[in-house]
């Protein structure tokens, strides 16, 4: 009987494979997928190397309704850079997934997901404790046991990560202090207000504090994976796992997140703050004045009093800016056609970005482009009418013979600009 895996736990043959465990050594099960009736070619379930021999050692332990992306995406590094071709033995990289009480968790997304046990009675045997916190930081209760534990992982020298919003938790059990800590855009103001003494920045997407890394989530956990698997296991390591994850490359901590974040800390109207809350979240899809009205629950004029009184413009006014705003960041930071990122920011097309981002900032979109080193990723003017073909400029070397086949004896070449339409992936040139 062929066994079902759900991450961390199987069935049906589940017993025998537990006999192979060694006593209180970290584990995952793995399920059998031998073809029935015969022995598998594919060893990518061979046994599992003892932890002794990994180079990396990571327990992830699952809080309420942590945010599966961040975990997966860390999980998934960790599991590409283990073994080779994917075959997901834990040889070079030894990870456990981990609850307090053994019992499975759920994620934001509603996807409940097996652990491989509770807590270890002896964390010093991993490098590093990653907490994986998601949309349960407003509960400010931290269980004594969670508490206690991660103290004595920190008093044994095991280093501690925050993904997502387990930095919240990292920050209640008082292993932050007044360091500096990545947290994403998101929830700046409330980690802000609940640790005070702690530099909260939004300008990374990780950041390394030697013994406590703390990750904005989200895809920021992958990069902080690549990081770690660097650090442990050598480059060519965590380029096997870019190619095996489809990346286009590893992402530095630097990179500011596309947080779009208004700094709001000097605002006391709450009203104001939970409408510029509900506004980030919605930049590409941008909500009417009543929808946010609504979502403070205050009438129109009332909100637009708010407004004025806080920050000195109107609620639509404000969207508007934080469209732009995040419009340049992405001309900063993204490739993409100016008319792409005007349609992401909420912009019906690239003429209308254009315009307005003209007025706030002095230069158009292209010249922005210009001024920051990005002027080649846009194929398209900003100032084409809208919904009109691009017109490319391709630079071609001409090469010409002195004698018709003789492919050694070239007389020189000739630089010529050639516009052509997009439908064209040739362009004959007479000569």
């Amino acid at each position: 009987m062929q066994s079902r895996h759900i991450y961390g736990k199987t069935t049906g043959q589940e017993t025998s494979k537990k006999k192979k465990r060694a006593s209180g050594a970290p584990h995952l099960l793995v399920p059998d997928v031998s073809p029935i009736g015969g022995a598998s070619h594919d060893t990518a379930h061979d046994a599992i190397e003892p932890i002794a021999k990994a180079k990396l050692s990571i327990g992830l332990v699952l809080l309420h309704q942590f945010t599966l992306a961040a975990f997966a995406g860390l999980v998934d590094v960790l599991r590409l850079a283990a073994d080779h071709g994917g075959r997901s033995r834990q040889i070079d990289v030894h990870w456990r997934v981990m609850s307090m009480d053994g019992l499975p968790r759920q994620s934001s997304a509603g996807v409940e997901v097996n652990v491989d046990g509770a807590l270890s009675e002896d964390p010093s045997c991993f490098d590093y404790i990653a907490m994986c916190g998601g949309n349960d930081y407003p509960n400010t209760f931290l269980p004594p046991q969670l508490r206690d534990w991660l103290q004595l992982a920190s008093a044994k020298h095991v280093r501690m990560l925050g993904i997502c919003t387990g930095t919240f938790t990292l920050a209640q059990a008082g292993l932050v202090g007044s360091r500096t800590v990545c947290v994403h855009w998101n929830v700046l103001d409330a980690f802000r207000s609940r640790f005070a003494q702690t530099k909260a920045v939004v300008d990374h997407l990780f950041v390394d504090e030697g013994d406590l890394i703390t990750c904005a989530g989200s895809t920021a956990a992958i990069d902080l994976g690549l990081y770690l698997v660097t650090r442990h296991c050598g480059q060519a390591k965590a380029q096997q796992v870019v190619r095996h994850m489809m990346l286009q490359g590893i992402r530095p901590a630097k990179l500011p997140q596309a947080h779009f974040y208004a700094d709001l800390s000097h605002i006391t109207d709450i009203r104001v703050r939970q409408a510029a809350h509900f506004i980030e979240q919605r930049i590409d899809n941008p909500p009417t004045l009543d929808a946010i009205a609504r979502y403070v629950n205050v009438g129109r004029r009332q909100l637009e009093r708010a407004f004025h009184e806080a920050l000195a413009v109107s609620p639509m006014s404000f969207l508007r800016s934080m469209r732009l705003d995040y419009g340049r960041w992405q001309l900063r930071h993204d490739t993409r056609s100016i008319t792409d990122i005007a349609l992401e920011c909420g912009f019906s097309d690239g003429a209308h970005f254009s315009r307005d981002f003209r007025a706030r900032y002095g230069v158009s979109p292209r010249e922005f482009r210009r001024q920051v080193g990005m002027e080649g990723a846009s194929a398209q003017s900003p100032e084409s009418p809208p919904g009109s073909a691009p017109t490319r400029h391709v630079a071609l070397t001409v090469l010409r013979e002195s004698a018709p086949g003789c492919a050694t004896s070239l007389t020189g070449c000739e630089i010529e600009s050639v516009e052509y339409p997009p439908q064209n992936h040739l362009v004959r040139i007479p000569g």
